[in-house]
């Protein structure tokens, strides 16, 4: 089978990799167990040519407000709600 021809290869490295921790602005449980929307560290635990998929020890919610009971978000790459973590300084 004759492979297909293309202008440039394709990339080897994607943006997110399993594995990786992320930051997502979404609505979760505080620690006092009160409902917010900031910014969550969770772990990739899956990766495709749109999406990524995020676990947290936290419970999330969906922007409708039902709670997710496996705790893993889908987001889109392109997605303004998804970060690298923010890097903290040791004082």
């Amino acid at each position: 089978m004759a492979g297909l021809p293309f202008s440039a290869p394709p990339e080897a490295r994607r943006e997110y990799e399993v594995g990786d921790m992320v930051e997502v602005l979404c609505d979760h449980d505080n620690d006092k167990k009160d409902r917010v929307r900031d910014w969550l560290t969770g772990v990739v635990v899956q990766v495709d040519d749109k999406m990524v998929a995020i676990q947290f020890r936290e419970n999330v919610y969906l922007t409708n407000g039902w709670m997710v009971p496996d705790h893993v978000l889908w987001c889109p790459k392109e997605a303004e709600n998804i970060r690298r973590p923010k890097t903290r300084r040791r004082g």
